[in-house]
């Protein structure tokens, strides 16, 4: 079959899954759903998803809410107005109980629930995609790779080290890509042949045929089967063509090459600090400045962002190997290695290493902060130091086990 990508893109629905509860990420997850967690200065996760196929020229999502999903919600509809006119839209499905009295169980089962609005939209084409990775791809090749194999289902999937196996669902292909074994989360995963200490790891991004999609949950779903991981993939590989797309053969115009394959699962707090931490570097592994392939999200409407002295010339505002967004304002304090979300406030003599700020965070005269992640809204009083005594923080916030502070929403300091 050959399908242009203007045919497949009109036959494609997308479904994102959103309703994660993210508890890894505690606390940054206490208020609000996981893929709405502030990320890199301006965005939210799940707006990097919504890129992938906005930029892959597919309109026809819908996102799959279910915990603590009000500021999802806002950010989506503020954020993701498409030209219905065009049958082009980005929309809210809060998880609605349609087949029972139950929450989603699983992702399959996410799935099963809606299953309307696969039939009422008829696609030959579903992708079902994860709502929290911070990747760029362009799902036309996966897509592509799916129809010239013939495939009812491909999942996409990359190397991960062996050590970080046991998170994820672990693959084995033929010589052609057709999958052969899958394990999900294994304690002894399989290797990769020939290549000692790496494993071939699911994405949780997957094509399917859209009419075998729906006979497939109909049948599984009445045998008890909620996840694609645990039961729907085991079920499927042995008996149907289920093929595995190689992330990293996927080309993003005007990537550099060594960028070519980043993704990372940001479901803990420090994947989550060292995914922020990579876009800080002059040559960043995750470029947010690629104008072939733009990161849209919210516009925030704030003023550019403001250096100066503070009438201190021995101590000018300034910002090193930083992202600094909109509508900060850096007042004879230093910056350096940091991602501020817009309308952050850095005063005199303050001094900000390795953190993230969330909107709206004021540190004051003199404060300093090491490897912190700030809530927002938080004010850390004049002359406050987070991160250079591990033992006291603890005592007053959270602290993961590599050292980063995290200072929850609404935390108040005394000084």
């Amino acid at each position: 079959m050959n399908w242009s990508y203007r045919e497949h893109n009109k036959n494609t629905l997308c479904m994102i899954m959103a309703g994660g509860q993210g508890s890894r990420l505690q606390p940054l997850t206490r208020d609000r759903a996981k893929p709405a967690v502030h990320f890199g200065g301006t965005y939210r996760i799940i707006d990097f998803v919504l890129n992938n196929f906005i930029n892959s020229g597919i309109f026809k999502i819908k996102v799959l809410t279910q915990f603590k999903s009000d500021s999802l919600n806002k950010h989506i509809s503020a954020a993701w107005n498409l030209n219905a006119s065009l049958d082009q839209y980005v929309d809210l499905v809060p998880a609605q109980m349609r087949t029972g009295g139950d929450w989603y169980k699983g992702t399959a089962d996410a799935i099963f629930q809606n299953i309307n609005l696969i039939t009422d939209e008829r696609p030959d084409i579903v992708a079902i995609f994860g709502g929290d990775h911070i990747y760029k791809m362009d799902v036309n090749q996966m897509i592509d790779f799916h129809l010239s194999r013939a495939a009812l289902l491909t999942i996409a999937a990359i190397p991960v080290p062996v050590e970080e196996a046991s998170e994820f669902g672990i693959i084995e292909v033929d010589s052609d890509n057709r999958m052969i074994g899958f394990q999900e989360k294994p304690k002894e995963p399989k290797q990769m042949p020939g290549r000692p200490g790496w494993c071939l790891a699911s994405m949780g991004n997957y094509i399917f045929t859209s009419k075998f999609l729906v006979r497939e949950l109909l049948k599984h779903s009445s045998e008890g089967a909620t996840d694609f991981g645990k039961d729907i993939i085991p079920a499927l590989y042995p008996n149907y063509p289920v093929y595995v797309y190689d992330f990293n053969t996927n080309i993003v115009r005007g990537e550099r090459a060594e960028t070519k394959g980043y993704w990372r699962d940001v479901g803990t707090l420090d994947a989550f600090f060292e995914a922020n931490m990579d876009i800080c570097s002059g040559n960043p592994p995750f470029d947010l400045y690629n104008n072939y392939w733009p990161i849209r999200t919210y516009n925030w409407n704030q003023p550019p962002a403001r250096f100066f002295s503070a009438g201190d010339s021995e101590n000018p505002g300034a910002a090193i190997d930083s992202v600094v967004s909109a509508g900060c304002v850096i007042g004879g304090g230093r910056v350096i290695k940091s991602v501020l979300s817009p309308a952050v406030s850095i005063q005199k003599e303050a001094l900000v290493e390795e953190s993230i700020l969330f909107p709206d965070v004021t540190i004051g005269p003199g404060a300093k902060v090491r490897r912190a992640i700030i809530e927002k809204g938080l004010h850390i009083p004049a002359g406050f130091e987070i991160g250079y005594d591990l033992e006291r923080d603890s005592k007053m916030f959270h602290v993961t086990p590599s050292g980063i502070v995290v200072l929850a929403k609404d935390t108040i300091i005394k000084a």
